[in-house]
């Protein structure tokens, strides 16, 4: 069996830099990862290490300054904004630390709108499914200013799922969440990701978030320092890098 056919998502020395000269900064330098379909992948790293600047390239909501990057085989790193757009509507569910829900439309209306924006057909069972699955049947007709903040994450991953993508991109989705709310909202995305086939990649900083994956790449200066579950025996040389 190729091995290769279970790649979801690949990146070839990727790179993003800004500024020139003295000024140059490697947001992300010369990064190469591999993502199978189905995974769970945490991602970590102090700030200003490149997370959120990879994630961004993963998504299609930024161009490399050079470099790769597959997403079901397709090579998305040099596509323009339409093509770009049309990817991210239909292969790619993003959530994000602000829950972005629009303040006027319920918890429903949030959750089927970027299908209404995309022309695709509405898929009720399969919607309803979702909501019950992470706890939202009660609140479908709420409006997001009635609800907790964990239940305006969960309506947030609800509408990442509702397109039926094959990725979901988290950026510290329990980030304005106390901690029991952000593991409950975890375990719920993390469930979800699995009954439903998707892809999962979290950035974050929470040490128990990044445990649920499984697997931990670390990121340091825009580089990897390290991919897979960490092993006790290079806990120190790790640690290591991300203090230089």
């Amino acid at each position: 069996m190729n091995n290769q056919a279970n790649i979801i998502l690949k990146t070839e020395n990727l790179c993003k830099y800004y500024g020139s000269g003295d000024s140059l900064v490697k947001a992300t330098d010369h990064i190469n990862l591999q993502i199978k379909q189905g995974e769970f992948v945490s991602i970590i790293g102090k700030s200003g290490s490149g997370k959120s600047t990879l994630l961004h390239m993963l998504g299609a909501l930024d161009n490399p300054t050079s470099g790769n990057v597959f997403l079901d085989g397709e090579n998305i790193a040099s596509l323009k904004a339409d093509a770009l757009s049309k990817i991210r509507r239909r292969k790619i569910g993003f959530i994000f630390q602000a829950y972005n829900l629009i303040p006027a439309l319920n918890v429903w209306e949030n959750i089927v709108l970027p299908l209404g924006l995309d022309g695709k057909p509405l898929d009720e069972a399969f919607i309803n499914d979702i909501i019950a699955t992470l706890g939202l049947t009660e609140k479908k007709r709420s409006l997001p200013n009635t609800l907790s903040g964990g239940q305006q994450q969960r309506c947030a991953i609800a509408r990442a799922i509702a397109a039926k993508p094959s990725l979901i991109l988290a950026d510290e989705p329990t980030g304005n969440l106390d901690t029991k709310t952000g593991d409950e909202v975890m375990a719920l995305l993390k469930t979800s990701a699995k009954k439903y086939g998707q892809t999962l990649v979290v950035i974050t900083h929470n040490e128990e978030v990044a445990q649920m994956a499984d697997r931990t790449i670390m990121l340091a200066d825009g580089r990897i320092i390290s991919d897979g579950k960490l092993m006790i025996e290079n806990e120190e040389e790790v640690a290591a890098h991300a203090e230089n």
